[in-house]
Formats: C-alpha cells, sequence, structure tokens
C-alpha cells in the first residue's frame, strides 16, 4: 500500500441502508478507510412512511429509533471488517443525495451502493449524486470477484485528467494494475476544427496518441509502482469502456467529459457507466486534482 502523496479530507463518507444488496460498498467504504487510514462516517438517512404534513410524534420516534439500531449495527460490522479510523454515524431525514451532499464537506470521496446493471432507476441516488458534488462518488454494485486491474476512460479533458489521478491513486493504494482507454472515435463531441481528423484514421491516431501520452506520462512518473497499460481506440468512448470494464474491479471516469453542455447534468459517457458497467464506477470532479508538473516536484492537487 502506498499513501497518497497530498492532503486528504479526514473521512470516507458511505452512504448506508443496511440492505443485503449494500454489504459490498459498505465492504469497499471500510478498505478505502483502512487504505488511506482514514475516519469513516455511516450515513442513514430514515423515510417518513407517510403524507408530507402528517404528524405522528410517536410513529416519528419508532421509525429514528430504527434508525439508530440499523447504523449501530452497520457500525459494529464495519469495525470488524477493520475500518482504518474511527467509524461514527449520521442519522438524518431524506431525502438522501441532498443529505450526502450536504455531509460531504470533510469527506475525501463518498461511497454508495448500486442496483444490478441496467437496472438503475434514474432517480436513484447512485445517478443524482455525481451529478451535485464536487467530491469523487463510488457507485459499487456486487459484481463477483477482483481481478487486480482499474480502467480508467480519458478524452482529453480536465475531467478526464481528474479520473486519471484518482484511478492511479487507487491503483498504488491497491497494489491494481492500471489500464487507460481512450475511445477516440468522437466526432459528435469535438470543436468543428477536428473534424477533418474522422476522415483520416492515421492522422486522428497519431493526434490522439499524442494527447494520450501526454495526459499519462507525468500521472506514470509520479506513481512509478503501478504498471500501466494504455489503449486507444478508434472506437465510440462508451464501447471501448464497457468493453475493458468487463475484467476491472472499478472503472473511473471524469463527471463530464468534451461534450458536456449542461453544468448540473453528468456527461453521457459517465451516466452510461453508471447504468451499464459490470463493475464499481467511480465518478470524479474535474476540480479535485491536476496532473503533476514533473517527475521531481510534489503532485499538485487543486482543491474547490
Amino acid at each position: 500500500m502506498v499513501a497518497p502523496a497530498r492532503a486528504q479530507r479526514p473521512n470516507i463518507l458511505f452512504g448506508y441502508d443496511g440492505t443485503k444488496e449494500n454489504e459490498s460498498a459498505l465492504r469497499w467504504a471500510v478498505e478505502e478507510s483502512r487504505l488511506r487510514e482514514l475516519d469513516l462516517v455511516m450515513c442513514h438517512c430514515w423515510r417518513w412512511p407517510y403524507p408530507p404534513g402528517h404528524v405522528d410524534a410517536r410513529v416519528e420516534a419508532i421509525v429514528q429509533r430504527a434508525g439508530e439500531n440499523l447504523l449501530c449495527e452497520g457500525a459494529r460490522r464495519a469495525r470488524r471488517l477493520g475500518a482504518g479510523g474511527t467509524v461514527s454515524t449520521l442519522l438524518r431525514r431524506e431525502p438522501v443525495t441532498e443529505t450526502l451532499v450536504h455531509e460531504s464537506g470533510a469527506a475525501e470521496l463518498i461511497v454508495v451502493g448500486s442496483h444490478e446493471r441496467d437496472r438503475l432507476p434514474v432517480g436513484s441516488t447512485a445517478v443524482q449524486l455525481p451529478a451535485r458534488t464536487r467530491r469523487p462518488v463510488v457507485a459499487v454494485r456486487d459484481a463477483g470477484g477482483r481481478y487486480g486491474l482499474i480502467v480508467v476512460g480519458v478524452d482529453g479533458s480536465a475531467g478526464a485528467d481528474a479520473a486519471l489521478g484518482f484511478g492511479i491513486e487507487e491503483a498504488a493504494l491497491r497494489g491494481f494494475d492500471l489500464r487507460v482507454v481512450y475511445g477516440a472515435w468522437e466526432p459528435g463531441a469535438v470543436p468543428d476544427f477536428e473534424l477533418p481528423l474522422f476522415t483520416d484514421e492515421n492522422k486522428l491516431r497519431e493526434t490522439r496518441a499524442a494527447m494520450l501520452d501526454m495526459a499519462v506520462q507525468p500521472w506514470k512518473q509520479r506513481f512509478p509502482e503501478v504498471r500501466v497499460q494504455v489503449s486507444l481506440l478508434l472506437e465510440r468512448p462508451r464501447d471501448a469502456l464497457l468493453t475493458a470494464a468487463r475484467d476491472a474491479d472499478l472503472l473511473v471516469v471524469g463527471d463530464r467529459g468534451t461534450g458536456s453542455l449542461d453544468p448540473l447534468l453528468l456527461g453521457a459517457t459517465s451516466s452510461t457507466m453508471l447504468h451499464h458497467a459490470p463493475c464499481a464506477v467511480a465518478i470524479v470532479p474535474r476540480s479535485r486534482q491536476a496532473a503533476p508538473e514533473s517527475p521531481t516536484r510534489a503532485v499538485s492537487w487543486s482543491r474547490p
């Protein structure tokens, strides 16, 4: 394990609901806490079972007590699994997404559970949260065994560079390999002056290979212990990443790529990965970190 060479925020924030489907996310959050040597904050949001405006203090007390008991049991389990620091709990009333955004100020990253691939509701926390917070969000689904591989999608944008920094740091912490994937066939997401590249595949490949090397080299120099494979593919980004994710433990993408226009929405590729990737997905905001300037200087991490 390699400790991050930068100042970290003090905790991992975990959205806990106590369900069987949430177990993989709990284990992921505990491992992040242990590897990063950070506290773990487990947040549970209780749901009012009656229509808005209905008042019943007795029922409210029962529902809150049930939430407290759920959190206490979850915290005990997290400690048994080996959380790296103090395990604390937060009980809040729904809505979940707004609560996690509000509580994320001290969080290095946020971990939430996710539904099975292709069954993720549009309004779920795993979809809504990455578009609302400035912290990295890891959405964890139960995807089976470990492969020892992290895949990062890049496209030359600031968001992709932040994702690359997060992904290589995760690989260093976990002792995993890293595969950097650039699905370069995206004529609908480039400025007009680059459109002629898509009539000359050799020129497109040459141009994008230079861009990819420029993005990856500073991070490889900063983390020489990580084995990095680079893949430039003349495919749509979503197709290239979904194929690569088949053998990955974690897929990392930026929140918005080169084609995103609405700052309140996730990019199309990021949203597709959340819905269809077979593994855990990390969505990293572009403001989190910048590439290191040289191999001899400390990483420059910009913070919002």
